[in-house]
C-alpha cells in the first residue's frame, strides 16, 4: 500500500555539540519518506530548485520514492540553519530561506491517486488542504504542523484539522493549540477541533496517543485511556533533526504496511517511530536512514518489545 506525503525537500547546516555539517539533505519529507520506505511504497509531493543534484535524487532512489511528484523549479532549494550547541532538545534557527518553497503550490501526479494514505507534512495549512481535498479517496490522513501555523494561521489550520484521522505534534504544540495547560485535558480539547486521534510526541520522552472518534477497521471500540509509548535510550545524540519526521515515517509506514488498523496496529506504529527516530539521531541529518537495514529495525523493536513488555 502507497503514503503519498506532501512537504519540504530542504537543505539544512547544522551544528551540535558533535560537529557541524553543511548544507545535508533534508526537510520533513525526506526525513519522513525515507523512514517510511522501510515498511511500504512511499510517493513525494514537494518542490526544489536547481542545487537539488542528481546526488539528492539517488538518495530517494535508493530506497524506492516515487519522485515523480517533485518539482523542479528555478531558484534555490528551501535552506534552514540551526545550532543545539545551547539545548539538543531545542534547535535555536539560525538561518531560513524559503527560496522555491515560498510559491510552492503543490501538484498531484495522476500515479499518485490510487494512494491509501496521505500524510500532511509541516507546510502551510492552506496548501495541506489543497491536497486533501484533492484525494479524497484515501482510507486514513495524518497531519503535522508547527507553533507558527497555529499562531498566524490558525482559522486555516482549523479547516485542516477537520479532515484528518490523526495528528503528530509535541507538547508544546497541543499546549499552544488548546490554550490549556494540563496535558490531558489540551489533548482532549485538540481532539474536540477535529482530529479522530492524537499522538503527542515527547522527545527523548516518547510519545502518547490520546483518541476520539473511531479510526479502526475491524470494529474495534476506540480505547478510552491514552497510550504511552517511551522512547528507547539512546547512547549519544549525534543530531536531533528531523527526529519527529522520522518517528512520522515509522508510525505511518508501518500502518500502511498492515491490512488493517487495528489497536493492536496503532499501539506498534508509535514503537516503530519510535525506532525510526532513534535510529536518525544517531547520525547527521539523513545519514543513518540511508544505511539502515530492516534486519535493524526489526532488532531494535525487539528490544522496545524487551523493556517495556510490550504484547
Amino acid at each position: 500500500m502507497a503514503i503519498t506525503v506532501v512537504g519540504s525537500v530542504a537543505f539544512d547546516t547544522v551544528e551540535t555539540p558533535a560537529g557541524r555539517r553543511e548544507r545535508m539533505l533534508a526537510g520533513a519529507a525526506t526525513y519522513f519518506s525515507l523512514a517510511a520506505s522501510y515498511f511500504t511504497k512511499v510517493r513525494v509531493i514537494a518542490v526544489v530548485g536547481e542545487d537539488f543534484s542528481s546526488r539528492q535524487e539517488a538518495v530517494f532512489q535508493a530506497r524506492g520514492i516515487d519522485t515523480s511528484g517533485i518539482e523542479r523549479a528555478p531558484g534555490k532549494s528551501f535552506f534552514w540553519s540551526g545550532s543545539y550547541l545551547d539545548n539538543l532538545n531545542e534547535a535555536k534557527t539560525l538561518q531560513t530561506d524559503l527560496n522555491v518553497f515560498a510559491n510552492f503550490e503543490p501538484k498531484i501526479p495522476a500515479g499518485y491517486q490510487d494512494s491509501e494514505f496521505l500524510f500532511l507534512a509541516n507546510i502551510d495549512p492552506v496548501l495541506q488542504k489543497k491536497v486533501r481535498d484533492a484525494m479524497p479517496s484515501v482510507k486514513l490522513v495524518c497531519g503535522d504542523t508547527m507553533n507558527y501555523w497555529i499562531n498566524d494561521h490558525r482559522d486555516n489550520l482549523l479547516q485542516v484539522l477537520k479532515g484528518l484521522d490523526v495528528l503528530l505534534i509535541n507538547d508544546t504544540e497541543a499546549k499552544l493549540l488548546s490554550g490549556i495547560k494540563n496535558p490531558v485535558k489540551a489533548a482532549q480539547d485538540v481532539l474536540g477541533l477535529g482530529p479522530k486521534a492524537l499522538v503527542v510526541k515527547h522527545g527523548e520522552y516518547g510519545a502518547t496517543a490520546f483518541f476520539g472518534r473511531s479510526i479502526f477497521h475491524d470494529g474495534a471500540k476506540t480505547p478510552h485511556h491514552p497510550f504511552r509509548a517511551p522512547a528507547l535510550p539512546v547512547s549519544e545524540v549525534v543530531d536531533p533533526t528531523g527526529a519527529g519526521d522520522s518517528f512520522a515515517g515509522g508510525f505511518f509506514g508501518y500502518i500502511a504496511s498492515q491490512p488493517e488498523l487495528t489497536p493492536a496496529v496503532f499501539r506498534r506504529a508509535m514503537f516503530y517511530g519510535g525506532v525510526m527516530g532513534s535510529f536518525t539521531v544517531e547520525k547527521f541529518g539523513t545519514e543513518r536512514l540511508q544505511e539502515l537495514t530492516r534486519d535493524e529495525i526489526e532488532e531494535r523493536f525487539a528490544l522496545f518489545r524487551e523493556l517495556t513488555h510490550l504484547d
